[in-house]
Order: structure tokens, then C-alpha cells, then sequence
């Protein structure tokens, strides 16, 4: 029997990268899987998860959209009947500082990452709520526990994801309600490829350089993690902020 069997999980961004790991991660392990995403699912991904979790359902919606996420999140709860865990994996990438930054791509990348992270966790929380159960996983960065140079508007977003988590921690634990925060570092995801032109592959070595491990990280190892937080394995695991990085937040290697 697998670690999410008898449970169902609605992941945002699902159609790509650690949103499509986690999806496919949670069927394998038997859950009933909802996808969500603006753009459809690349390649196999989603027939894979099909195969894995026969039942499946992937939904084309915004989360900035309240009433689209309020939508699915009743069209999801019609089919499986609740949503037991959620996983927040939604979001862009932003180029530029406070100076140079244009304020509607500043308001493009807060409101996908974070206030579509609190549009969704808002809609999914009351049913986990009223259940007394539930568990919630939000993916923000280790761009969000520090900062870097020229994303003002990511490293805004994503430190405020952490700060969500913690903040739905202390309103929901009580009701049996457990919500955690992912940090990954380089993962290679369809959101990293911008950093393989030429122009910007010195950056892209640099910042692979700084994972201690020596490499970048990939999408299932991120769902790795995130399946464990969604199962009862985790189960007095709340609040926390947990980094996906290769021993990037750890320190520098001064030796090389």
C-alpha cells in the first residue's frame, strides 16, 4: 500500500517541473491526483500520472483568479470527495532591481507566486479545517531565505511564501491542520532553462558552483520531499521551512 493511499492532493503548477514531479510522485504512492496549471501538461507527464492514479483529473486555471481556484477547488472535492494535501508548486522567475524593475512584472510575479499561494491555501484550508486534517506544502525558494542580485520582485515573493507558511501554521495547527515550506536551490526545470543561453550560463555555473553537493538538483528530488510532508509520515512536521538545495544554504566551500 502506498504512503498517499486513500488520500487525494490538488498541485498547483503541475503541468511542468516540481509541480508534474509531485503529481506524478503522489500517484505512484496512491493518491487521487488534481493538477492545475494556465498551460497544459508538457510531453507524458500527465498520461503518466494517468496510468499511475487512474482518475486523475488536471484542470487549466489561474491562480490568480479567485473565482477559477474557488471553482476547482469545489470541482475537486466533487470528484474525490476532499482534498487532503495541496502542494503550492505555481510560479515564475523575475529579472530585475527595485530601479530598473517594471512595477506590472513586479505585480505579474507577487501575484502568481505568493497571492496565488494564498488564494488557493485559503480555498483548500477551510475543507482540511472543518475535517480536522490536512496537510499543506508551499514551494518557495532559497532565493526567499536570501536574497539575489536583480530578482528583486522573486526574492519579495518567495520570502513572503515563507512567511505565509508560518502564518497559516499558527492559525491551522490547532484544528489538525499541518503546512510546511519547501526552499529549493538550482533545480532543472523548465523555469531554469533561460539560465542555459549563452549570455547567462556563467551565472548559471556560478550559482550551481555554490551547491556544495556540486550539481543542480532535479524535479523528483524535490517531490521526494514533498510526498513525505503530505504523508503521515510527517505528521509532527509543521511549520517548518525545509531547503531542497544541495547544502546551498549550508556555507561556501572556501577551498574549492
Amino acid at each position: 500500500m502506498g504512503r498517499m493511499q486513500g488520500k487525494a492532493v490538488l498541485i498547483t503548477g503541475a503541468a511542468s517541473g516540481i509541480g508534474a514531479a509531485c503529481a506524478l510522485r503522489c500517484a505512484r504512492e496512491g493518491a487521487q491526483v488534481a493538477g492545475m496549471d494556465v498551460a497544459s501538461p508538457a510531453g507524458d507527464g500527465w498520461s503518466q500520472v494517468e496510468k499511475a492514479a487512474p482518475g486523475a483529473m488536471f484542470v487549466t486555471a489561474d491562480v490568480r483568479d479567485e473565482a477559477a481556484v474557488e471553482a476547482v477547488v469545489g470541482q475537486v472535492c466533487e470528484r474525490f470527495g476532499a482534498i487532503d494535501g495541496l502542494v503550492n508548486a505555481a510560479g515564475v522567475a523575475g529579472i530585475g532591481s527595485a530601479a530598473d524593475l517594471d512595477v506590472a512584472e513586479w505585480d505579474r510575479v507577487m501575484d502568481i507566486n505568493l497571492k496565488g499561494s494564498f488564494l488557493v491555501s485559503r480555498h483548500v484550508v477551510r475543507g482540511m479545517a472543518a475535517r480536522g486534517s490536512g496537510s499543506i506544502v508551499n514551494l518557495a525558494s532559497v532565493e526567499g531565505l536570501e536574497g539575489a542580485d536583480a530578482s528583486v520582485a522573486y526574492n519579495v515573493s518567495k520570502g513572503g511564501v515563507v512567511q505565509l507558511t508560518r502564518s497559516l501554521a499558527v492559525d491551522y495547527g490547532k484544528v489538525g491542520v499541518r503546512v510546511n515550506t519547501l526552499c529549493p536551490g538550482f533545480i532543472e526545470t523548465p523555469m531554469t532553462e533561460m539560465l542555459n543561453q549563452e549570455a547567462l550560463k556563467a551565472i548559471r555555473d556560478r550559482f550551481v558552483a555554490m551547491h556544495l553537493l556540486g550539481r543542480g538538483g532535479k524535479p523528483e528530488e524535490v517531490a521526494n520531499v514533498a510526498l513525505f510532508l503530505l504523508s503521515d509520515e510527517a505528521s509532527f512536521v509543521h511549520g517548518a521551512t525545509i531547503t531542497v538545495d544541495g547544502g546551498f544554504m549550508a556555507g561556501r566551500s572556501l577551498t574549492g
